[in-house]
């Protein structure tokens, strides 16, 4: 009897199965393309609003100190010593380097005889003419004779200047063959050793003032009506990746490069954050023209072909905003947006690429607080 009602059951279950109908192929497809709602955060969003955005002319060139020497031998010698190397920092009055004084301090010595010599040869004259005057006093000379005496004295008198002046310049070339660091910096290039012949002018060292860095820039030449004194500059320096330097323009020189038919540009810093290290290539951007605008980040924008757009939070719902795209801010990185979104919208700050227009949104923060409403009511 328990075997017979197992098997009606079993009968009447798979009656029942049999008996429920399918979904139809279209409620399938429907369900297919059926938009997900999308949860998003506060994080995941960001509000429209406007900012600065600054234009100007393109400037490049190097990193350069203001305070820069370029030390030459005064004197031809041999090179006895080089104290300081490459990247040494020095006080101003420190011996960089030292030259033989050999053939300098002899010359030396001989104009410190020469006017010792003159010296005595005038002291000797003025006796002569002064007995010379005490015999014309008593009549026992010739006026001649004076006039002789006291020419000769003028003549002894002139040697003593002229030996006075040699030995000046030779104690100059002898402290000539002593070169000290002009001011305090850093030695930024070596260019002789011990051994080497020394000419008049030939380069020694180079001394640098690290903290004195300018931005020596040029800017094309149909562009420079645009730049004024005062103006504010952005740029990047290679070596210092993304970092952003910050400076004004200080001069504009008055003629072009004959070549380049570019200007010079002198920018200042303007701050103590600056590069350390002279010569390295920098570009930015004048901002010549500063105006308020709607910004969003590269982030914020999706690309299509020849078509740029966003995507809008309206209530609770994502609509696709095409965009109008204006100028890239180079400080910022962000894009104008010159149509398709106004200020106080919300929109996705990093869209993803199965979003579809009109798709549900949620947010987050809304969902939690619903969450916990209902546990409160639960309870």
């Amino acid at each position: 009897m328990l075997r017979t009602t197992l098997i009606v059951l079993a009968t009447a279950s798979a009656l029942t199965a049999c008996g429920k109908p399918d979904k139809a192929p279209a409620d399938k497809q429907a369900d297919a393309k059926k938009p997900v709602q999308l949860l998003v955060s506060s994080e995941d969003v960001l509000t429209v609003q406007s900012n600065a955005l600054a234009s100007g002319p393109v400037i490049t060139g190097t990193v350069q100190p203001e305070r820069r020497a370029d030390l030459r031998a005064e004197v031809s010698a041999v090179v006895l010593q080089v104290l300081k190397e490459n990247g040494d920092p020095v006080k101003r009055g420190d011996v960089l380097v030292k030259l033989d004084e050999t053939s300098i301090r002899d010359s030396l010595l001989s104009a410190e005889e020469a006017t010792r010599a003159a010296t005595q040869a005038f002291e000797q004259s003025q006796r002569a003419l002064e007995r010379m005057k005490t015999l014309r006093a008593s009549g026992m000379t010739s006026a001649q004779a004076l006039d002789d005496a006291e020419v000769r004295r003028n003549s002894a008198q002139s040697e003593v200047s002229a030996a006075k002046s040699r030995l000046a310049a030779a104690r100059q070339q002898v402290g000539r063959t002593v070169v000290r660091a002009p001011f305090d910096g850093i030695v930024s290039d070596r260019k002789v050793s011990s051994g080497d012949t020394a000419s008049i002018g030939k380069e020694l060292l180079k001394v640098i003032d690290p903290t004195s860095m300018r931005f020596e820039g040029r800017v094309s030449a149909d562009k420079i009506a645009a730049v004024k004194v005062g103006q504010p500059v952005v740029f990047r320096v290679n070596g210092y990746g993304e970092q952003q330097f910050s400076g004004i323009v200080k001069r504009i020189d008055p003629s072009a490069n004959d070549v380049t038919r570019q200007v010079e540009v002198l920018v200042g810093f303007a701050n103590s954050n600056q590069p350390r290290v002279a010569g390295l290539y920098a570009e930015g951007r004048v901002d010549a023209v500063v105006s308020d605008v709607l910004t969003l980040p590269e982030s914020a924008l999706v690309r299509a072909g020849d078509k740029t757009y966003a995507w809008k939070i309206k209530g609770n719902t994502l609509t696709r905003a095409d965009l109008g795209v204006g100028v890239r801010d180079p400080r910022t990185g962000n894009f104008e947006v010159k149509s398709g979104v106004a200020s106080g919208d919300t929109v996705l700050r990093h869209p993803s690429s199965n979003l579809k227009d009109g798709q549900k949104v949620e947010m987050a923060a809304a969902q939690v607080a619903s969450a916990g409403n209902g546990a409160a009511q639960g309870k």
